[in-house]
């Protein structure tokens, strides 16, 4: 199970640290990622990370203003989020994904946390 936390209203240009809190014993062993999704729009790739942390992947949309981290002693995957911009209001998701790297197929979905960047 995959709790997602952090999500709120901030103003543009702004930062928000999203957090993913996850049970079980093998979060270690799994990739975690960020999506997102807008009303009436497909979810979107936001980033992940790998099972250990040491490599981590962005959507370009993105890169360069957050940053996904994990603490596998915590069973915890964060998003820290900088720089933000109207457009990155939705409804964020995390996801645990079937392996120790990304790509794979996501096997878990939290429920999604609310961000709203105003202008």
């Amino acid at each position: 199970q995959l709790q997602a936390s952090g999500g709120g209203v901030v103003q543009a240009g702004g930062s928000l640290r999203l957090s993913c809190a996850a049970s079980g014993r093998t979060f270690s062993l799994h990739a975690m990622g960020w999506f997102r999704q807008a009303p009436g729009k497909e979810r979107e790739f936001v980033a992940a990370i790998n099972y250990s942390g040491s490599l981590t992947y962005y959507a370009d949309s993105v890169k360069g203003r957050f940053t996904i981290s994990r603490d596998n002693a915590k069973n915890s995957v964060y998003l820290q989020m900088s720089s933000l911009k109207p457009e990155d209001t939705t409804v964020y998701y995390c996801a645990q994904f079937g392996s120790t790297s990304w790509p794979s197929p996501t096997d878990y979905w939290g429920q999604g946390t609310l961000v709203t960047v105003s202008s």
